[in-house]
Parts: structure tokens; C-alpha cells; sequence
């Protein structure tokens, strides 16, 4: 297990939501300032307000996607496509490993299903495909 990957579990148990303890986990690596990410994640933690939509910890990978790969030009970006990729390939890898993208089906609270996995593998699933598709080299 990489350090960010161990740091995105150690924030969830220090309470910080699933997409929080993801992208908070990965903030040093893209140069972004952690609080600033706290800041911006709170609302999507519990499938975004607590709605039971996407799961947060997948994301909370797909800001840190956006936060690496963009190349901030507010006039003429030229990174969107690219982001989009990045994005479509963690998506995919999250469906494949977790069964589900929505946080309520994950947690057997939306239809008849059971219990896919608890947040916690939810959080680490999302910080090691993040490790995996955006730091592949490392």
C-alpha cells in the first residue's frame, strides 16, 4: 500500500468524508493546498450531500484528476479532453473493482441488494485507482 493511498484511510478515520480523505490524501502530490480540498469536497461526501448519488471516494479521484492534469487556462483550456479520460479510465476501474458507482446501492441502502462493501475499502479502492492512473510510473 503506497503512503497516499494509507493517508487517504488514516483521514477517513479522522472523520474526513470519502471524497475528502481521497482527494486531501493526493493534495501535497498536485501541489494543491489540503485545506482548500477539505473545503471543496465537504459536500460530496455520502454520494454528494448525503443523496446517496456517486460514491465520494470515486469522486474524490476524479477532482484529483482535474487538480493534476489541468492546465488552469481560464480563457482557452485545452486539457478537458484529456481530464475526460482520465476520468472515464478511473470510473471504469472503480465499476469493475466496487460493482457500483452509487454510494447508496454500494451500501445496501438504495434497492434490495446487499452491502457491496463498507466506505472504508470504498476510500481505498478510489486512492489506489487514483495512485494507479495518475501515477502510474511510480
Amino acid at each position: 500500500m503506497t503512503e497516499r493511498v494509507e493517508k487517504a484511510l488514516e483521514l477517513h478515520l479522522r472523520k474526513y468524508n470519502c471524497a475528502q480523505a481521497v482527494a486531501c490524501a493526493f493534495a501535497e502530490s498536485v501541489g494543491a493546498d489540503e485545506q482548500m480540498v477539505f473545503k471543496m469536497l465537504e459536500g460530496f461526501g455520502g454520494g454528494m450531500g448525503n443523496m446517496q448519488g456517486t460514491c465520494g471516494a470515486l469522486t474524490g479521484a476524479v477532482a484529483v484528476a482535474g487538480l493534476m492534469n489541468s492546465d488552469g487556462n481560464l480563457d482557452d483550456p485545452k486539457t478537458k479532453g484529456s481530464t475526460y479520460r482520465l476520468t472515464a479510465r478511473m470510473v471504469s476501474l472503480f465499476q469493475e473493482r466496487v460493482g457500483h458507482l452509487t454510494c447508496g446501492v454500494i451500501k445496501g441502502q438504495i434497492g434490495d441488494g446487499p452491502v457491496l462493501m463498507p466506505c472504508r475499502q470504498c476510500v481505498r479502492i478510489g486512492a489506489e485507482i487514483a495512485e494507479e492512473v495518475l501515477f502510474p510510473a511510480e
